[in-house]
């Protein structure tokens, strides 16, 4: 029997592949990053290598991979649904200028699949197994499919990655070329800063064999990997350079860097949801034992109340309104606290306030608090009890949760009190107001009692 894929396994897999092959296993950046006040947050694994994308040395040599906490706001109000996360993790591999394409997009390969056509063992290897154990991710070939850059006026197609791809087996008529909005990154070239085209790869998680024809519009298709090829920077204004045709000159944003480097992204979510084969990231061992605490809270109401419960029993189906709302509110609880709980155990240190960081971590305390009331939970304080198992549970991966463990449950503690006395204020304030609350209403709740407009929005939204 094969050992089932769980996140720790997920990311152990990923290190001990790119180790095996000389590379440093550096740890995670803090969330808050350092000398860049463009961001809020660390966004992706490569935010705090800009500097050795750039040409400065790396302590740890040319060759470096890990793990990177990664926060991401702009999708918030999208959190619920099968996609969106506020908080992940990223597996990154870097070469800063050591390795290039071939190496980076032969290696993606053999770890997704635990199939090297170069190997001299390959006969072994070819079966996804060694002695009967997976060798690494052992996704099979023919579920495969990826996508490289299209070219433009900027930079030509990508035909070296395409090359690469052919001699690994991947058909033609599952290659996708594509433009700068999906394969470039940072996306559309416009941002500052290194930068240049990638190859991405996706897995099909549909029901039968994948269809010969690769079609990246198909959601059926996940995207699983990134490659960036880094052979570009983007200047701050167009420079004009000679072209072929006499006495013309082109104008191009991109400068070749002198160091050219690869920097890989996959999200540990989305790989774990693909290996062990569930509908979503919710089912996993990332996300079970949150929700089933959120789940044992609405439980506890539900006996209260005499055994009538908010959620329904075991096979019994809730109509799909009432259904998709309480799951929406359950996903919404369990990733806003994940996220504040990483956040307040950050060795930066925020605490919920009205600005920067703060304001979108008191943000997401206070958009799980109402969720809560949703869902049926009336104890209080209960958002410190999500936070002690998401503590728990990244013990091992991530220690520094428990050294911070006594600020991350007295300012959530803190936060959910001060927001229940907001929102009781608040919500008798719009039931006075009945159907009609207008922009002024809004701004006068806010004003008065403290309440946020975009939950005023957002609960007129849901009164229709």
């Amino acid at each position: 029997m094969s050992t089932p894929w769980t996140a720790q396994r997920v990311r152990e897999t990923f290190l001990r592949f790119f180790k095996e092959r000389g590379h440093a296993v550096i740890p995670s950046a803090s969330l808050i990053p350092e000398n860049d006040p463009s961001v809020l947050f660390t966004t992706a694994g490569m935010h705090p290598l800009v500097p050795y994308l750039m040409g400065q040395e790396h302590p740890a040599g040319k060759r470096l991979a890990n793990v990177q906490k990664c926060i991401r706001t702009g999708d918030i109000d999208e959190v619920g649904d099968n996609r969106h996360l506020t908080f992940f993790e990223m597996l990154g591999n870097w070469s800063l200028g050591d390795y290039g394409k071939e190496d980076a997009i032969r290696w993606s390969y053999e770890l997704l699949t635990g199939r090297n056509p170069f190997s001299i063992s390959y006969e072994i290897e070819k079966g996804g197994k060694e002695d009967g154990v997976e060798r690494w991710f052992g996704i099979d070939p023919g579920r495969l499919a990826v996508s490289v850059f299209a070219g433009d006026a900027d930079a030509p197609r990508d035909e070296e990655s395409v090359a690469v791809w052919r001699s690994l087996g991947i058909l033609d008529a599952r290659i996708a070329y594509l433009g700068k909005d999906d394969n470039w990154w940072p996306a559309g070239g416009k941002n500052p800063g290194p930068q240049g085209p990638d190859t991405e790869m996706f897995v099909w998680i549909g029901e039968g064999s994948a269809p010969q024809t690769f079609d990246p519009k198909d959601d059926r298709w996940v995207e699983v990997w990134n490659d960036v090829f880094m052979e570009y920077s983007r200047a701050p204004s167009p420079s004009r350079s000679p072209s072929q045709g006499e006495g013309e000159k082109k104008i191009s944003w991109y400068e070749p860097l002198e160091q050219r480097n690869v920097d890989t992204g996959m999200g540990l979510e989305r790989m774990l949801t693909v290996l062990t084969g569930k509908r979503t990231v919710y089912e996993t061992d990332l996300f079970a034992p949150i929700i089933r605490e959120i789940e044992m809270l609405v439980g506890e109401v539900g006996e209260r109340r005499g055994g009538v419960h908010p959620r329904p029993r075991e096979g019994m189906k809730p109509s799909p309104t009432e259904g998709d709302a309480a799951e929406r509110h359950r996903r919404i609880i369990a990733d806003h606290l994940r996220a504040a709980t990483f956040i307040l155990g950050d060795p930066f240190g925020v605490a919920p306030s009205n600005v920067d960081q703060g304001y979108v971590l008191r943000k997401l305390i206070r958009r799980a608090v109402r969720a809560g009331r949703s869902v049926g939970i009336t104890k209080t304080p209960w958002t410190p009890l999500i936070a002690e198992v998401v503590i728990a549970y990244y013990r091992e991966a991530y220690p520094e949760l428990e050294q911070h463990r006594s600020r991350i449950l007295f300012e959530l503690r803190e936060e959910e009190e001060r927001f229940n006395e907001t929102l009781d204020r608040g919500l008798k304030r719009i039931a006075a107001l009945g159907d009609h609350v207008s922009g002024i209403d809004a701004f006068d709740l806010y004003q008065s009692y403290g309440f946020p407009p975009e939950l005023t929005a957002e609960i007129l939204t849901e009164r229709g």
